[in-house]
């Protein structure tokens, strides 16, 4: 069974101390479960247990922005997918454009990751997204083909695992795609998806890049847009309330 939508997620990235970040997200809780729909943070992973601690009972989803494939060992700094769940989190966040451009890691990584996630019982946001060279050279669906059916863990169902889909050129730049280029990119997943996996069922797809609630609306009726996924905007608790509820998703 698939999420409840519209499903509006918001990574936090390197932003909350604990003070911040606790009232963020308890103000947050509160409103949760005020309309049908998923609601979810991904904070620091130093705050994780306490605002786990803080919403606990509450419909507001807690995750973590990444995990180690694997599940211990000598791997200085990283985190693996059952501390998350230790500590409180109920989904990760693999594959995002910061790590796979930024640092470095390949669809088999992510893949990795996500497996891990899975195996932890933690539901898994699988993020693809071109760059902008990629998409000038009209490499957009192949880029997206390519990180897919790399970066797909066995086992993964609409219930454990959602795609974002996140064009690198529009994350953190103001950039926006358009509606008609969302839809395309939306339907070429949707497709990919159901070559790849058609036992997963109906994966739900998040749009991400540069979503705020002066968009929200928009993005989120078009067809295949099943929620988003919000980056600077969600810092704000008013203003991510307000993208949740706009959000009518598909």
């Amino acid at each position: 069974m698939s999420l409840p939508r519209p499903i509006v997620f918001g990574n936090w990235k390197m932003h909350g101390l604990r003070a911040d970040a606790l009232a963020l997200a308890g103000a947050l809780a509160g409103h949760a479960g005020q309309r049908t729909g998923t609601l979810g943070i991904f904070p620091p992973f130093t705050v994780i247990a306490e605002i786990a601690r803080e919403v606990g009972g509450s419909a507001l989803v807690v995750g973590g922005q990444d995990c180690h494939p694997e599940p211990k060992g000598a791997f200085t700094g990283s985190i693996a997918a059952g501390m998350l769940r230790d500590a409180g989190a109920t989904a990760v966040i693999v594959g995002h454009s910061e790590r796979r451009h930024g640092l470095g890691e390949t669809d088999a990584l992510v893949k990795a990751k996500a497996a891990a996630g899975l195996a932890a019982g933690l539901l898994v946001v699988l993020c693809v997204g071109e760059t902008e060279a990629q998409r000038a050279a009209g490499e957009t669906v192949a880029v997206l083909d390519r990180q897919l059916a790399g970066s797909w863990p066995e086992g993964a169902a609409e219930s454990t695992l959602v795609v974002a889909y996140e064009p690198v050129w529009a994350i953190g730049t103001g950039k926006t795609a358009t509606p008609a280029d969302i839809a395309e990119s939306h339907a070429a997943i949707g497709r990919r998806l159901a070559a790849l996996a058609p036992e997963a069922g109906e994966i739900a797809i998040l749009y991400g890049g540069s979503v705020k609630s002066e968009n929200a609306r928009d993005i989120m009726a078009v067809p295949g847009v099943a929620g988003v996924l919000v980056g600077g905007a969600c810092l704000d608790a008013a203003g991510f309330w307000s993208i949740y509820q706009g959000g009518g998703g598909a």
